[in-house]
């Protein structure tokens, strides 16, 4: 039970690191709405989406006591953006929306060190040592997940704003009438498990990153 409740912790503590690096980095390039809605705080409660943080966690946790494998990620409510107040609206946007994957990468990069170095302190097993070598490991591995989801170019997921930008206007402008379907295209992707395919590469990549860590440390040790 321990295990899933750090699960969980972790898990809202880094999707709310993500919405408050979109309200960051939009107040930065001259849009302030996320900071008078409110929404630029580490408070978990003001971040907290129904479906995204609560519901579907808990079915994927859900399904992961049930099967004994399985990923858990969610979403916390999206940060408002007004395009029109950014300096350059197309880009700015666009970098508004990989603010977020980024931070959840630098997130699992800090996660990963103190791993590392908890791995090379620890001469002796306890208990504290094992709960906070566990939080650091589902740290890289959930952030990761999450980046690699959040990349997804399926509105409203933030790598459709990359694919929206890059797109020449008109296609553009069809692509994201995609977005009034897209929770529903997520749900459908989770359900016939298609979603298998990034988060493979997710738990590849989380556990590279570990690995790679800990050389680096043992080097530098």
């Amino acid at each position: 039970m321990l295990e899933f409740l750090l699960i969980i912790i972790v898990l809202f503590f880094s999707v709310m690191v993500h919405e408050y690096a979109h309200g960051l980095v939009a107040l930065f390039f001259g849009d302030d709405t996320a900071k008078r809605a409110g929404r630029l705080s580490l408070n978990v409660a003001r971040h907290i989406d129904l479906v995204g943080t609560i519901i579907v966690p808990l079915i994927l946790l859900g399904f992961y006591v049930m099967s004994g494998s399985g990923v858990i990620f969610g979403w916390a409510k999206p940060v408002p953006v007004s395009a029109h107040n950014l300096r350059n609206p197309a880009r700015d946007y666009t970098l508004v929306s990989l603010a977020g994957p980024l931070s959840n990468i630098l997130l699992a990069f800090a996660f990963a060190v103190v791993w590392a170095l908890l791995a090379m302190i620890s001469l002796q097993t306890s208990a504290f040592l094992f709960v906070a070598r566990f939080i650091c490991f589902i740290g890289v591995k959930i952030n990761i997940i999450l980046a690699v989801f959040n990349l997804i170019p399926i509105p409203p997921l933030d790598g459709s704003n990359v694919v929206s930008y890059l797109l020449p206007y008109p296609l553009s402008l069809r692509y994201r009438k995609i977005a009034r379907y897209g929770i529903l295209i997520i749900f459908i992707l989770i359900l016939t498990d298609t979603l298998r395919y990034p988060f493979l590469l997710a738990d590849y990549l989380s556990r590279a990153i570990l690995d790679w860590m800990y050389r680096v440390g043992s080097f530098l040790g």
